[in-house]
This record gives C-alpha cells, structure tokens and sequence, in this order.
C-alpha cells in the first residue's frame, strides 16, 4: 500500500474527535477534548506545527553525492533513525474505537523494533496498560520504552520492579502529566517531582531514564542534576497547559545549555523528514512522532507504521542530501534559516 492508501484507510477507523486530517496540524480538534485537541486556548497543537514551518533549510548541492548516514544510539543501542514513536494513551476514547491501549501498543512495540527503532508506550490507571506493553517488549529484546506517569513513589517502584524484572533496556516519565486529574486526586507525592524524587527514581530504574515534559533551560538543568539520560522537549501537545510555546520555539536555548549532557528528544507537530532535519539543526539529537504514527496503524497495522516511516526516513534523506549533511553530526545551525 501507499501511503495515501494508508492514510484513506484510516478515513472511519478515526473519530469523532480526530478528523484524521490530510496534514495533521493541530487546527480541526482544537480544544477537542476527549479526542486529540489542546487544552484552552486550543493553540498549542497547532503552535508547535506551525513554527517547524517558519524555519527554512538552506541548500547546497555542492558536497559529495553520498547516501545520507542515519545511525543513532541512546542507551548502549544503535538505531536505525533518529525517530522514535511518542506515547500515546486511552486510544478508544481519544482516537478511536478500533484500538484499546494494549492492542495498539503490541502493533507499535514489534513494528517499531522490526523497523529499528524504539518506540515510547504509554501508561494509565489501568495498571495492565504498561504491563502488557513490557511484556511485548520482552518480546523483542527488551527495545521499547515504557513511559510511567508521576505515580506516588510506591506506584513508580512497582512499575519499575516489572520493568527491570522484564529486562527493558531504558524507561521514561512523562512529568508533564503531573496536571491530570487523577494524579492531583492521588496521595500522597503523586504529581510534580523534586531534583531529589527524580534522582531517587532514576537510580531505582537502573537503567537508561528519559525525562519527558522539559520545556525550560531551568527544567532541563534539572533533568540532567537527577540523572536523566536522555530528556524529551515536550508540551503534551497543549493537552496538560494551554497558552505554553511550542516547541521549536524553546529547543535552542534548551540544547545550548544541555548538549553533550543528556541526550535530547523533542516531541510535537513534527510532521516531515524537513521536520526532523529542522529539529537536529536546532540542537536536537532525535525526534518523537505521536499522531502520524497512529493514524498510519490505525490505516494498516504494521504496515501502516512501515510505510509511515518508509516516506518519513525518506525526506530526512533527500533533504540531508540537498543539504550537504552526510550524517546526522552535519545537520548544524548552519543548515537552516531563522530569518
């Protein structure tokens, strides 16, 4: 299949909240909630859509006709693209009544690994949720990377013993949920963490811990003082706090005092290989991509993901090579224009 197949394939299997959108920029579900649109104002999906748009790549043909090198590492792994797959939950409310979180999460963990990449799972009240989704790492050799909500400390250890008991080579938090509801309605210490709680946690995984939700150089500091080994830039899509700016917008400063510390995601409205390009150039080392990613499954299952990725990969290709960047390492500043 194509991926406009795809794409058309998931033209019912989407709804009523996601309009499943040509380009998915955020506009026709805002402040649709349940379903994937921001919080009040409703601006913030959008945002962060618009302002990859605003950078513009600068050419230059004159370099070396080489195929474009895309490996990247996080954790002691080697990846094949420098793209993994956001956490998403509560599917059959937001999304769509074709996938529940599990079945969704089973797809997108062995499509994920079959392709070379890692992909983020999402976390719920239902505590099967994550379960399901380590196990279905442990399936493939532990690549995945369960995303925990800001439990109360006793919750988080108790995710993070069947994490290590199943062998999963990184874990993540998703601090920016510490807003949802049922975790403000949780005691005690379920929310926002200390540098203090968030050390505590990190050692307890033992292993890789990405932190996700930074959008301030003070929050990244942080971050890397509690142990992170890698950092998402990430507003939740405005879902959690409206009125925030994008991400695009606060990356740079984030990179400029983080780089080389922390490995550095960023997450929101990146929508094209160009995007991707324009996320490396502004100081990121990878991206996360959420909604693309479940559309294309919801289209086609593992096939939707492949393809998804197959045109993805592509562009970051063709553009690297119009750019004259072999590598990741050469996508500098240099290589786009602010105005």
């Amino acid at each position: 299949m194509t991926y406009q197949e795809i794409h058309n394939a998931a033209n019912g299997q989407l709804g009523p909240y996601c309009k499943n959108c040509p380009v998915c920029n955020g506009r026709a579900c805002a402040n649709m909630m349940p379903g994937p649109g921001s919080k009040y104002p409703g601006n913030v999906a959008a945002r962060n859509y618009d302002k990859w748009q605003e950078i513009c790549v600068n050419m230059d043909t004159l370099n070396p006709n080489a195929e474009p090198e895309l490996g990247f590492s996080f954790g002691g792994r080697s990846f094949s693209a420098p793209i993994f797959a956001a956490p998403i939950g509560a599917l059959d409310m937001h999304y769509g009544p074709k996938y529940k979180d599990q079945a969704y999460n089973t797809i997108l963990v062995k499509a994920a690994y079959d392709y070379g990449v890692a992909a983020l799972t999402g976390d719920g009240v239902n505590p099967e949720i994550m379960k399901s989704a380590v196990r279905d790492m442990a399936e493939v050799e532990g690549v995945g990377i369960p995303t925990i909500k800001p439990w109360n400390k006793e919750a988080v250890f108790e995710k993070l013993d069947y994490i290590r008991e199943h062998n999963i080579f990184a874990a993540a938090m998703d601090v920016d949920g510490a807003g949802l509801p049922f975790l403000k309605a949780m005691n005690p210490n379920a929310g926002s963490k200390s540098v203090a709680e968030m050390r505590e946690i990190i050692e307890y995984a033992g292993r890789p811990f990405i932190v996700k939700g930074i959008m301030t150089v003070a929050g990244a500091k942080k971050a890397v003082e509690a142990g992170a080994a890698g950092i998402v830039v990430s507003n939740h899509g405005g879902r959690v706090q409206g009125g925030t700016p994008a991400t695009a917008e606060v990356l740079p400063a984030i990179a400029e005092a983080v780089k080389g510390q922390t490995v550095i995601f960023v997450d929101g409205g990146i929508r094209s290989g160009v995007d991707v390009f324009r996320a490396i150039a502004l100081g990121a080392d990878a991206v996360l991509i959420g909604r693309p990613i479940l559309n294309s499954i919801y289209g086609s299952a593992e096939e939707g993901f492949k393809v998804y990725m197959d045109k993805i990969v592509g562009e970051l290709k063709s553009t690297m090579q119009m750019c004259g960047a072999a590598s990741l390492a050469d996508i500098t500043r240099d290589k786009v224009f602010l105005g």
